[in-house]
């Protein structure tokens, strides 16, 4: 891959689909690691380690590679999206999954989109409510009352209030960073943004585990080995083969195609989730993930509308696990 990097090849059709298929398959598998992982280790001790570890394994392959380290100021806006990516983001996403069937976990988080898009058409003012846009926004609101509120008599009980509050949560901190990330000073180098903002969002969850009381009466040695491969897995397979491929399929690949990565995953994590993880899928789950995937689809494929010049935007770190 590092070859077509640098001469400006198409890589082979090979190499495309392998890379499609990492984005798509390990990071919709994430989220039942996540879950086994959960188990045993406490859920911000364990989200901790994974991008702690992740982040210091990145930043220290590109410095071997001569990328410059980030300045304070870059310091600066990348512990500002620690914060709301990993310690929020995914500090509540791992508590969640305690509570919440990691296929559902996946689904409610693939409402980003549908809380940028609030973002920018009730605050920003860059993108205007359409007939298209009110429906897709209807379509992932309904999705998520359907897997939420007892109101709804689709069989299965709905999921736990709390788990929902938080999953909820996590896509709004999301969103808000993903339109802080256009405005903030970054690290040029994606996979140094990335290391960056893991390292520091890494160091913020192991305070609020420490904060949490996780670390009391925790040991290490009776974790099973099920539970360190989740971690590894999550290390190795989700935040460094997954953010690479990610990165690397943007050299050749639009946005918009990478990005599909958004509605594919909810259904493997659902799949994975029945079929390996024995969790139950009712009418009520397939019911609100339709209607959530509808409405990312409709968002992720409108056509911008705005009242000013479109600016050229970046995702903090496209990992939506």
């Amino acid at each position: 891959m590092r070859k077509e990097l640098e001469t400006g090849a198409r890589p082979a059709s090979w190499k495309i689909l392998l890379a499609f298929a990492i984005i798509y398959f390990v990071w919709g598998s994430t989220y039942l690691a996540i879950r086994v992982g959960v188990q045993e280790v406490p859920p911000f001790l364990l989200a901790a380690m994974r991008f702690l570890v992740s982040g210091i394994v990145v930043y220290g392959w590109m410095r071997l590679k001569g990328a410059p380290g980030p300045s304070p100021r870059e310091w600066a806006g990348a512990s500002l999206l620690g914060a709301l990516i990993f310690l929020v983001d995914y500090g509540c996403l791992f508590w969640a999954e305690q509570r919440v069937p990691s296929g559902i976990a996946a689904v409610v988080l693939a409402t980003i989109p549908v809380f940028i898009t609030l973002l920018e058409i009730i605050f920003l003012r860059t993108q205007r409510l359409t007939v298209r846009l009110g429906f897709a926004l209807m379509a992932g609101l309904c999705g998520v009352a359907v897997l939420t509120l007892h109101s709804f008599s689709l069989g299965g009980v709905p999921i736990n209030r709390a788990g929902a509050l938080a999953l909820l949560v996590a896509s709004f901190t999301w969103s808000v960073a993903t339109i802080l990330t256009r405005r903030l000073p970054l690290p040029a180098s994606k996979p140094m943004n990335a290391a960056a903002q893991m390292i520091a969002g890494g160091v913020q969850l192991v305070v609020l585990a420490a904060l949490s009381g996780e670390f009391v009466g925790f040991r290490v040695q009776a974790v099973s080995w099920t539970a360190w491969f989740a971690l590894a897995y999550l290390i190795v397979a989700g935040s460094i083969i997954g953010f690479t491929a990610y990165i690397w399929l943007l050299h050749y690949e639009s946005p918009t195609k990478v990005g599909t990565y958004a509605y594919v995953n909810p259904v493997v994590a659902v799949a994975l989730g029945y079929f390996v993880g024995k969790e139950a899928v009712g009418q009520r789950t397939l019911v609100g993930a339709v209607l959530v995937l509808i409405s990312v689809i409709t968002i992720t494929t409108t056509p911008k509308k705005s009242h000013e010049p479109e600016k050229p935007s970046e995702l903090a770190i496209a990992e939506a696990d």
